[in-house]
């Protein structure tokens, strides 16, 4: 995982060629925004250090879906401390392993993508990882320091996936409910459980105008970002042309 600065001093991007994970520094700890693939503990423990934390410091674990690169280190992660683990209630019983979470529904251009970057994932689910706070939407979560997150139910992706808004910093985390493709264009998330669902979820995202967005899946949105994520949900929702 390389370690990118967001905002200086308060949120660096851990990034992966398969999954991110973002760092949120506060007064009295660290937050964790989804975890990465399986055996990215080393990695996170040394973008931390690299920081000049201490694995200690982490005081929590939010996760926007169940996928395995997002809650592939959850479990490590979580025995580093007095860690919370918090999921949407709806996802908590795919994190504790004691369900399968549905399969996506995918148009003609997914599958081969999909199928290409199936076969480089692990055949085993993830290890399970204790789920400390089931939220449900408009839960606040403090994150110290006075800054709080609002969870917002966004289905679609998964039936619990959830991002998490920072109203007071207009910071939005997305997971893998809206993308940013190589060349920077932004998009809906692919490989969706409800693709009708995971379009109201990106409109409804689109709606809190953040300036910046953090994605699952490519480069954060800094500059023109409320307008971008406008733009990129107006796309999805006009008529068709007849």
């Amino acid at each position: 995982m390389d370690l990118v600065e967001v905002l200086p001093s308060r949120l660096y991007l851990l990034a992966s060629p398969v999954g991110h994970a973002y760092l949120w520094c506060g007064p009295d700890g660290l937050t964790l925004v989804d975890t990465g693939m399986p055996g990215s503990g080393p990695r996170i423990a040394e973008a931390v250090e690299t920081l000049g934390f201490r694995r200690q410091d982490l005081r929590r674990v939010l996760l926007t879906h169940a996928h395995v690169d997002h809650v592939g280190s959850a479990a490590e992660v979580a025995a580093w401390g007095d860690v919370l683990i918090a999921a949407h209630r709806d996802e908590a019983p795919v994190v504790r392993g004691e369900a399968a979470g549905p399969p996506p529904v995918l148009s003609g251009w997914e599958r081969q993508l999909y199928d290409q970057i199936h076969a480089t994932m692990p055949t085993d689910p993830p290890a399970p990882a204790r789920v400390d706070l089931e939220l449900r939407h408009g839960d606040v979560i403090d994150l110290g320091g006075g800054v709080e997150a609002v969870a917002v139910a966004v289905p679609g992706h998964t039936p619990g996936s959830v991002a998490f808004h920072l109203p007071a910093e207009r910071i939005l985390f997305t997971g893998d409910t809206i993308a940013r493709a190589p060349d920077g264009t932004v998009m809906l998330g692919v490989f969706n459980a409800d693709p009708a669902q995971a379009v109201a979820s990106m409109c409804h995202q689109a709606a809190l105008r953040p300036e910046i967005a953090c994605f699952g899946h490519g480069d954060p949105l800094t500059e023109d970002t409320a307008t971008r994520l406008t733009e990129a949900a107006g796309r999805l929702t006009e008529p068709p042309v007849a």
